[in-house]
């Protein structure tokens, strides 16, 4: 790591670029510039949250290794940061190689994140770590045989490279195999038949722990872990979190060893959101996200640090504070309607809700379930926190500018 900061936009700028630049993305874009560095908002569609305050913004594929390439020589980014999976990272990996610019985390954990398959297999077959049983397939009557040969009902199907819950289903019969199988095509980040198939665990929460690898006192990389996040998804996408999560000690350690042992075999430094699986004291791994994590949103209102900042200093080699500043809660807003340009009413009533804040993505289209916005509330425990962001989303109204 450089040891200093450059001015932006002079010869000296310490310039970062973001691969993806959605509502994640925008608040690491606002983390790095408050400390002083030169951001450029990489999207494939135009006025993306993050492009609306980077110093520079681009529209390219990020699937195009050819323009991604091409894009990296032109600005000479000092460091990228990958902020979505649908990313050409065969082209990352020759980047980091050629010692164009350093990749965060590291150029082999996006390629390996940004595909079910390629995690799963690290995390269950080299590291040992508890999974849910899992196959894959490529194709329906694959699918079927999977579920026939040991999987069973309940399970879950996914493509192997997606997103926020995109193309998830959980299948509970033989009837809901079509449906799911299709769904699974239509919801995939590229175009590939290829899927995965989850045993069901019969488990009591989940959590999303956000590990953070980061230089400590000692000058090297260490590991710093948040306190647990709770959360409710829906279809696989998130509606609503909490920090911090209630745990066993024996749960709370078991979580912790895990996402040491995944995020360090991923090495690097940065901010990994590690979801896991629990019952009682014991805990599966789920999936790991080299980059902050949507239900650590609620980290702006909870957390010394947020995320996003945890983000931006791992990311420069500077110290990071992990500690929670008070029980928090988020609750996602929803566009409502297929509109561009939408307007939102009733923002000052939301925000009479004590303790409460939120953010509007400014998200250039709408769609009835895309996120266009988070609530945010504080509260004397988790309960009324949720109960504050979950009422300050419903008053906010999306409607047609």
């Amino acid at each position: 790591m450089k040891s200093r900061i450059g001015t932006p936009l002079s010869p000296a700028a310490t310039k970062v670029m973001l691969l993806g630049a959605g509502e994640l993305g925008k608040e690491v874009i606002i983390a790095l510039q408050r400390l002083g560095v030169e951001t450029i908002a990489v999207d494939r569609y135009a006025n993306a949250p993050g492009h609306q305050v980077a110093h520079r913004s681009h529209v390219i594929p990020m699937a195009d290794a050819k323009q991604l390439r091409e894009l990296v020589e032109r600005e000479r980014p000092y460091i990228i940061v990958p902020e979505i999976e649908a990313i050409a990272t065969d082209a990352l990996v020759e980047i980091e190689r050629d010692r164009l610019a350093e990749v965060i985390p590291t150029a082999r954990a996006a390629q390996l994140t940004m595909n079910r398959e390629g995690i799963r297999r690290l995390a269950a077959e080299t590291l040992k770590l508890p999974t849910s049983p899992y196959q894959f397939a490529d194709s329906l009557p694959d699918l079927m045989g999977a579920i026939g040969n040991g999987i069973g009902y309940p399970c879950v199907v996914k493509p192997v490279m997606s997103s926020s819950g995109k193309g998830q289903s959980l299948v509970k019969s033989a009837d809901d195999l079509i449906k799911a199988w299709h769904y699974a095509q239509s919801g995939a980040r590229v175009k590939q038949n290829r899927v995965i198939v989850e045993g069901f665990i019969d488990f009591e929460y989940e959590i999303t722990l956000l590990t953070v690898r980061a230089l400590g006192a000692s000058g090297t990389v260490e590991t710093f872990f948040c306190e647990p996040i709770g959360h409710v998804q829906v279809n696989g996408d998130y509606v609503e979190s909490w920090q911090p999560q209630p745990m066993r000690a024996a749960a709370a350690a078991k979580a912790r060893a895990i996402a040491a042992q995944v995020t360090g075999d991923l090495g690097g430094r940065g901010i990994f959101g590690v979801e896991l699986f629990v019952k009682g004291d014991e805990v599966w791994f789920s999936e790991v996200s080299p980059r902050p994590h949507d239900t650590g949103m609620v980290t702006m209102c909870s957390q010394v640090q947020s995320e996003f900042e945890l983000h931006a200093r791992a990311i420069l080699g500077l110290p990071v504070d992990t500690s929670l500043r008070a029980p928090g809660a988020s609750a996602v807003i929803y566009g409502g309607m297929d509109a561009k340009g939408i307007a939102f009413e009733n923002v000052a009533k939301a925000l009479e809700v004590p303790q409460s804040d939120l953010r509007l993505f400014g998200k250039p289209e709408s769609h009835p379930k895309r996120r266009m916005g988070v609530a945010l509330a504080n509260g004397p425990d988790i309960n009324e926190a949720r109960l504050r962001a979950k009422l300050v989303a419903s008053r906010v109204k999306p409607v047609k500018a």
